[in-house]
């Protein structure tokens, strides 16, 4: 049995620059390391990446899931592909809930969420209904950029990552291990 945090609360990572997910990660990262169940939920992420492969080893106690078939960028799908892609990400926020619901996790991450919502996939009201019905010990963390005021009210941090330079405007491509 994982010990519970006395006092869950909700943090968001939002910001134009690098660093949400990565932010989220080392929190479960922590968390786990002191005998948290961690569940990270990937919105919009249909790429391998590190984090799948460095998290998988320290199973059962941090887990990632994802709900989607590999695709492009949301503004190149087509209205069949989108339809497609709000069912899948419908079924990784029911996923959500039935993980707080059957007290599977101290700590929630859910994953460039903010994404999910700009591209309205999910509504506002749905993830403001899962913050104030998410157990008292469970610590909710959201990711992703353009927090809608809702969100950022009953938010208890918000840390915003802000780009002051970026290598990838100087054309370094996506790197693996630092990327991805």
């Amino acid at each position: 049995m994982s010990p519970k945090l006395k006092q869950g609360l909700v943090q968001v990572y939002t910001g134009d620059g690098k660093g949400k997910t990565t932010a989220a990660l080392g929190q479960g990262f922590r968390a786990a390391g002191r005998g948290l169940k961690v569940c990270m939920i990937q919105f919009l992420k249909g790429a391998n990446s590190g984090e799948l492969v460095a998290v998988k080893k320290m199973e059962p106690d941090f887990r990632i899931f994802r709900f989607e078939k590999k695709r492009g960028f949301f503004w190149t799908l087509t209205d069949e592909e989108k339809q497609e892609l709000k069912e899948e990400i419908e079924t990784g926020f029911a996923f959500a809930k039935e993980l707080l619901a059957q007290g599977e996790c101290d700590m929630l991450i859910l994953d460039e969420i903010m994404g999910v919502l700009q591209n309205r996939l999910l509504t506002v009201d749905a993830v403001c209904e899962l913050i104030r019905t998410k157990p008292a010990h469970v610590e909710l963390i959201l990711t992703g950029r353009n927090v809608p005021p809702p969100i950022a009210e009953l938010a208890d941090l918000i840390t915003e990552m802000k780009e002051v330079k970026h290598y990838f405007r100087q054309g370094v491509p996506a790197r693996v291990g630092i990327e991805s």
